[in-house]
Protein backbone atom coordinates (compact mmCIF):
# COMPACT_ATOMS: atom_id res chain seq x y z
CA UNK A 1 0.00 0.00 0.00
CA UNK A 2 1.21 3.48 -0.81
CA UNK A 3 2.12 5.45 2.28
CA UNK A 4 0.09 8.30 0.78
CA UNK A 5 -3.16 6.29 0.72
CA UNK A 6 -4.76 6.82 4.10
CA UNK A 7 -7.48 4.35 5.10
CA UNK A 8 -10.56 6.30 6.19
CA UNK A 9 -13.06 3.42 6.22
CA UNK A 10 -13.16 -0.12 4.88
CA UNK A 11 -12.42 0.06 1.14
CA UNK A 12 -12.20 3.87 1.24
CA UNK A 13 -8.88 5.71 1.12
CA UNK A 14 -8.05 9.40 0.96
CA UNK A 15 -4.80 10.84 -0.33
CA UNK A 16 -2.95 14.02 -1.01
CA UNK A 17 -2.47 14.84 -4.68
CA UNK A 18 -1.82 11.69 -6.70
CA UNK A 19 -0.19 11.23 -10.08
CA UNK A 20 -0.83 8.76 -12.88
CA UNK A 21 2.01 6.66 -11.43
CA UNK A 22 -0.03 6.08 -8.24
CA UNK A 23 -2.93 4.44 -10.04
CA UNK A 24 -1.34 0.99 -10.28
CA UNK A 25 -0.95 0.93 -6.49
CA UNK A 26 -4.56 2.04 -6.07
CA UNK A 27 -5.78 -0.73 -8.36
CA UNK A 28 -3.68 -3.27 -6.44
CA UNK A 29 -5.58 -2.25 -3.27
CA UNK A 30 -8.87 -3.04 -4.95
CA UNK A 31 -9.77 0.52 -5.85
CA UNK A 32 -12.20 0.70 -8.74
CA UNK A 33 -13.27 4.35 -8.32
CA UNK A 34 -10.98 7.39 -8.17
CA UNK A 35 -12.58 10.65 -7.01
CA UNK A 36 -10.73 13.90 -7.65
CA UNK A 37 -11.83 16.61 -5.20
CA UNK A 38 -9.19 19.09 -6.32
CA UNK A 39 -9.84 21.80 -8.91
CA UNK A 40 -7.34 21.92 -11.76
CA UNK A 41 -4.91 24.83 -11.59
CA UNK A 42 -5.13 25.22 -7.83
CA UNK A 43 -1.35 25.10 -7.50
CA UNK A 44 1.46 25.50 -9.99
CA UNK A 45 2.74 22.18 -11.25
CA UNK A 46 -0.09 20.02 -9.96
CA UNK A 47 -1.01 17.11 -12.22
CA UNK A 48 -3.92 17.79 -14.55
CA UNK A 49 -7.12 15.91 -13.78
CA UNK A 50 -7.52 14.88 -17.41
CA UNK A 51 -4.15 13.09 -17.30
CA UNK A 52 -5.16 11.18 -14.17
CA UNK A 53 -8.53 10.38 -15.71
CA UNK A 54 -6.87 9.00 -18.85
CA UNK A 55 -4.55 6.85 -16.73
CA UNK A 56 -7.44 5.59 -14.59
CA UNK A 57 -9.53 4.63 -17.61
CA UNK A 58 -6.53 2.84 -19.16
CA UNK A 59 -6.40 0.66 -16.02
CA UNK A 60 -10.13 0.00 -16.06
CA UNK A 61 -10.86 2.33 -13.15
CA UNK A 62 -13.75 4.76 -12.98
CA UNK A 63 -12.72 8.39 -12.53
CA UNK A 64 -15.01 11.13 -11.24
CA UNK A 65 -14.12 14.79 -10.82
CA UNK A 66 -15.91 16.58 -7.97
CA UNK A 67 -13.74 19.66 -7.45
CA UNK A 68 -14.28 21.39 -4.12
CA UNK A 69 -13.06 24.96 -4.20
CA UNK A 70 -12.77 27.69 -1.59
CA UNK A 71 -16.56 27.94 -1.17
CA UNK A 72 -16.61 24.45 0.38
CA UNK A 73 -18.78 21.40 -0.17
CA UNK A 74 -22.11 22.01 -1.91
CA UNK A 75 -25.23 19.84 -2.05
CA UNK A 76 -24.41 19.23 -5.73
CA UNK A 77 -20.97 17.92 -4.70
CA UNK A 78 -22.62 15.51 -2.27
CA UNK A 79 -25.12 14.40 -4.91
CA UNK A 80 -22.27 13.68 -7.34
CA UNK A 81 -20.36 11.82 -4.61
CA UNK A 82 -23.37 9.69 -3.72
CA UNK A 83 -24.05 8.94 -7.39
CA UNK A 84 -20.46 7.83 -7.95
CA UNK A 85 -20.56 5.55 -4.91
CA UNK A 86 -23.95 4.09 -5.79
CA UNK A 87 -22.65 2.46 -8.96
CA UNK A 88 -19.25 1.45 -7.58
CA UNK A 89 -18.55 -2.14 -6.57
CA UNK A 90 -14.96 -1.86 -5.33
CA UNK A 91 -12.70 0.33 -3.26
CA UNK A 92 -12.60 4.11 -3.49
CA UNK A 93 -9.62 6.46 -3.53
CA UNK A 94 -10.53 10.14 -3.10
CA UNK A 95 -7.83 12.78 -3.34
CA UNK A 96 -7.24 16.52 -3.12
CA UNK A 97 -4.23 18.62 -2.10
CA UNK A 98 -3.87 17.07 1.36
CA UNK A 99 -6.72 14.59 1.70
CA UNK A 100 -8.70 16.89 3.98
CA UNK A 101 -11.32 17.99 1.45
CA UNK A 102 -11.89 14.40 0.40
CA UNK A 103 -12.35 13.46 4.06
CA UNK A 104 -14.81 16.34 4.51
CA UNK A 105 -16.83 15.41 1.42
CA UNK A 106 -17.24 11.85 2.72
CA UNK A 107 -18.06 13.17 6.21
CA UNK A 108 -20.86 15.36 4.86
CA UNK A 109 -22.23 12.52 2.75
CA UNK A 110 -22.20 10.22 5.78
CA UNK A 111 -23.87 12.83 7.99
CA UNK A 112 -26.49 13.51 5.33
CA UNK A 113 -27.29 9.78 5.35
CA UNK A 114 -27.92 10.04 9.10
CA UNK A 115 -24.67 8.79 10.56
CA UNK A 116 -23.93 10.34 13.98
CA UNK A 117 -21.64 13.34 13.69
CA UNK A 118 -19.38 12.17 16.53
CA UNK A 119 -18.72 8.94 14.59
CA UNK A 120 -17.90 10.85 11.41
CA UNK A 121 -15.54 13.22 13.22
CA UNK A 122 -13.95 10.30 15.08
CA UNK A 123 -13.38 8.34 11.89
CA UNK A 124 -11.61 11.31 10.35
CA UNK A 125 -9.51 11.83 13.50
CA UNK A 126 -8.40 8.18 13.47
CA UNK A 127 -7.13 8.78 9.92
CA UNK A 128 -5.26 11.90 11.07
CA UNK A 129 -7.73 14.56 9.92
CA UNK A 130 -9.16 17.03 12.42
CA UNK A 131 -12.54 18.07 11.04
CA UNK A 132 -14.07 18.98 14.42
CA UNK A 133 -14.47 22.57 13.18
CA UNK A 134 -17.08 21.27 10.74
CA UNK A 135 -19.34 19.98 13.55
CA UNK A 136 -22.15 22.53 13.19
CA UNK A 137 -22.31 22.14 9.43
CA UNK A 138 -22.21 18.35 9.73
CA UNK A 139 -25.07 18.48 12.23
CA UNK A 140 -27.02 20.69 9.83
CA UNK A 141 -26.36 18.24 7.00
CA UNK A 142 -27.61 15.43 9.22
CA UNK A 143 -30.74 17.41 10.02
CA UNK A 144 -30.07 17.47 13.75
Amino acid sequence: MSADFIPLAPNFWVAPQISVDDLDAAKALGVSLVINNRPDGEEFGQPNGAEIEKGAIALGLTYVSIPVGPMGVSPADLDAFDAALSSNRGGVLAFCRSGTRSTIVRAFAEARRGRPVDEVIGEAAEAGYNIAGQRRMLEAARGK
